[in-house]
Order: structure tokens, then C-alpha cells, then sequence
């Protein structure tokens, strides 16, 4: 690009000596860079005398050439700088379905507030999926459950949710301030999946083994907006964590559950320990910022 630079200032210039001035060189490295470019290009760009400088055809041809590839070549460069200084740039997050319900649109709005030159590519994944892309490197960020035992991982806890009952708003225990966990006792139970919701399905498994108590599942699906709706049909009841709230689905009652230990949902942000991606870093520390609890792990 030095040839290029050296070939403007003189042409705009049509004087070796205030090009020199103009560039912080002197003259002889100056003429140099002007006969190197023109034997890399094999024509006259400039006519030179001991009186006055002038370009050829050839030089007032490529002159705006020459000038268009400094402006891009700085342009990719500030790009560069701005993306490698965290300015700019992309950064792919993962998300669980349910994290939309809460955190996923805090982050959201917070990135749109702080750090408004970032594009995010959002891209729902369930946790193991979301995993295997970190590793990879098709994902910069995943918002997913825990537990993250992978040495290439980072994480920290972000959210830390109770869970509620869904009921039918006709149930007879919607009337109730609260549900105790043994009222789910031989109830129809619409489940979590164990393949694409095994966190959720796990949680209540081992919920309901500590408490003794057996329901009676007669659906297994992954979705909560779809077991919402099932509750909604009377099929069943279930539970769901606090930020399905949001979902303000009519017609089901969401009640607290009273239990010997609460059991909380937990979301981990993850991100490759190895990133160099440094807006993604900055989301990282813009999301523990937000988190209900921020717990660094991993």
C-alpha cells in the first residue's frame, strides 16, 4: 500500500517535494516507491522534468483506482481494529427454549443498549446440541443447563429460578395459595422428555423420588408452551419454572410449591475458555452483570 500512498500524494500533489513533506519521507525513498510501482504495473504513470511533474494518461487513469483501494484497505483495516477491540462484530449465542422467557430478552436488551454495533445470531439449541457447537466453535456463547463438565468450557451461573405448579384453572388446587408437592401424588402428569428436555426430566425425577411422591404421566413432550397447553386442556398438571409466568397463558393457574427443599432451575452462560472473540467476551460480562446470581465456574 506504500506505493499507492506515494503515487496519490504526488499526483495530487504534481511536486516530489511537498508529496515528501505531505507523507514525512524525503525525496529520494519517495521517487523510489513511485519507480517501483511503476515497474510492478509496467507503464509511465507520471511525466517527470526538472521544472514540473505530470501525469500520463496511464497515471490520470489509475489515480482514482489508486485512491479507491487506499479508502477500502483503510476501511478493512478500522474494521479490523474495531471487531479485534471488541467494538464490532458478530457473536453466535445458543439458547434453550425457555431461556426466551427471560434472561435471553434481558441480554438482548442490554446488548442493544451497550453494545449497539454487535450483530447477534441467536440460534435455539437444547443443552447437548449447544454443547457440541461450543466445542466446535459454531457457537461463540450457549445459554443452557448445567451441569458443564468440559475442560475447553467456561461458565458462570446467570439464573437460579424457583418452580410452579401448572394447574387447570379449574383444578381444585388452583383455589389454593400454594401446592404442597405430595398433592401430585397419583395426579396425571404431563413429563418432560428425557431426550430433549433430560434436565427438566432429571429435576423432577429426582424431586419427586426424594419427596416419595408417584404421578401419573401420561405425556412426555419438550416444549413447556406445549405442556402449558396441555395443562390448559385439563389433561394434566406439571411444573415449570417461574419465567413461564411470561408465557400468560389463560386458563392455567400457576401456584408455588411447598416442599421440604425447594428445587430451583439454574441456567449457566458457557463460552470457550480458549475465545478470542472479544465482543463475546464483553456479552459474557455484560451477562454475569445481569444474572440473578453470579457464581463463576468452570
Amino acid at each position: 500500500m506504500s506505493h499507492l500512498r506515494c503515487f496519490v500524494a504526488v499526483a495530487e500533489e504534481l511536486h516530489f517535494g511537498r508529496a515528501a513533506a505531505r507523507l514525512n519521507m524525503t525525496q529520494p525513498p519517495l521517487s523510489r516507491q513511485i519507480q517501483v510501482l511503476e515497474r510492478i504495473l509496467n507503464v509511465a504513470l507520471l511525466e517527470r522534468t526538472s521544472r514540473v511533474v505530470k501525469l500520463t494518461a496511464a497515471g490520470r487513469s489509475f489515480l482514482p483506482e489508486a485512491r479507491r483501494i487506499l479508502r477500502q484497505t483503510d476501511q478493512a483495516v478500522s474494521i479490523a481494529r474495531r471487531i479485534d477491540s471488541g467494538a464490532i462484530g458478530t457473536v453466535r449465542i445458543g439458547f434453550t427454549a425457555a431461556t426466551a422467557y427471560s434472561f435471553l430478552p434481558a441480554l438482548i436488551t442490554a446488548c442493544q443498549e451497550k453494545l449497539p454495533n454487535v450483530s447477534l445470531v441467536l440460534i435455539e439449541m437444547v443443552t447437548h446440541d449447544q454443547l457440541e457447537a461450543l466445542i466446535s466453535s459454531e457457537l461463540d456463547i450457549g445459554l443452557l443447563r448445567p451441569p458443564i463438565a468440559r475442560p475447553e468450557l467456561a461458565a458462570a451461573r446467570v439464573m437460579a429460578e424457583p418452580m410452579l405448579a401448572a394447574l387447570p384453572a379449574a383444578h381444585p388446587l388452583a383455589a389454593a395459595p400454594a401446592v404442597n408437592l405430595r398433592d401430585f401424588d397419583g395426579q396425571p402428569f404431563v413429563m418432560y422428555s428425557s431426550h430433549g428436555a433430560r434436565y427438566f426430566h432429571d429435576a423432577l425425577t429426582a424431586l419427586f423420588a426424594e419427596h416419595g411422591v408417584q404421578p401419573r404421566y401420561v405425556q412426555h413432550l419438550v416444549q413447556i408452551h406445549s405442556m402449558l397447553a396441555l395443562v390448559r386442556a385439563g389433561v394434566g398438571v406439571t411444573i415449570v419454572p417461574q419465567s413461564a409466568e411470561a408465557l400468560g397463558y389463560h386458563g392455567v393457574a400457576l401456584r408455588p410449591i411447598a416442599a421440604r427443599r425447594q428445587k430451583t432451575i439454574e441456567l449457566d452462560l458457557v463460552w470457550r475458555v480458549d475465545s478470542t472473540n472479544a465482543l463475546a467476551l464483553q456479552i459474557v460480562e455484560l451477562a454475569k452483570g445481569l444474572g440473578l446470581s453470579s457464581a463463576e465456574t468452570g
